[in-house]
């Protein structure tokens, strides 16, 4: 019988080029002011919500930078996915046979990989992007994500717990905050679309949290 205690633990060498480099971008020291920081604003559109079952359809992100929303620094993706569920069509829209450019999965992992780098995610509801892109990760023998990550929903709680605006129990959607910031909805539900819009909740939240500069570099050095 062959225990995981005694496996040989793997080396940064044993994995593909392309994780080696992604691994290699968090040795840079991380800086000590927001302006400097990139985050990466991203969003996935999935077969459904069961972490073990479903796939990733298509993968957007946009950066931000110094408090503005780098539109030229995008990135959306499609996958070929086997699994398909028409239920979930009605929320997404993207079809079996979307006439769309698909990349394999591991394709569209790799390039997912070369475009955040050690960049600070940022995701609305996190934890679900998050698992869904490591999962997948796995489903090819890589390690998890490597990348600091905020989540919008609790920065949001953060910047209205102080004036009682707020249900602290609550689970508040996208829909409900961007309609808070009068945020347009037109291409909610694509990956794209959806980043988009977290891009512009990030960035009006972080007008509004005091000290914003000592705040988030304490969020981001302090998670994992």
């Amino acid at each position: 019988m062959i225990f995981n205690w005694f496996k040989k633990k793997q080396k940064l060498e044993d994995f593909p080029d392309f994780w080696q480099n992604y691994a290699k971008s968090f040795e840079e020291k991380p800086p000590e002011d927001i302006s400097e920081v990139r985050f990466v604003v991203f969003d996935t559109e999935t077969t459904g919500f069961d972490f073990e079952q479903d796939r990733i359809l298509s993968i957007g992100a946009i950066a931000v930078k110094n408090k503005r929303i780098e539109i030229k620094d995008n990135f959306e993706i499609y996958l070929d996915q086997e699994k398909f569920n028409p239920e979930t069509v009605k929320i997404h829209g993207i079809i079996q046979n979307e006439k769309f450019d698909k990349l394999s999965e591991i394709e569209a992992l790799k390039k997912f990989l070369e475009y955040i780098q050690n960049s600070v995610l940022v995701a609305h509801h996190a934890r679900f992007d998050v698992k869904m892109v490591n999962n997948a990760l796995a489903r090819h023998g890589l390690p998890k994500l490597k990348n600091k990550v905020l989540d919008t929903a609790i920065l949001y709680k953060s910047t209205r717990i102080a004036t009682n605006l707020i249900d602290r129990d609550k689970v508040y959607s996208l829909d409900e905050i961007a309609e808070v910031y009068n945020i347009d909805l037109t291409d909610r539900h694509t990956a794209a679309g959806d980043a988009y819009i977290t891009a512009i909740i990030f960035m009006k939240l972080l007008s509004r949290l005091k000290n914003t500069n000592s705040y988030l570099i304490k969020k981001i050095k302090n998670r994992k």
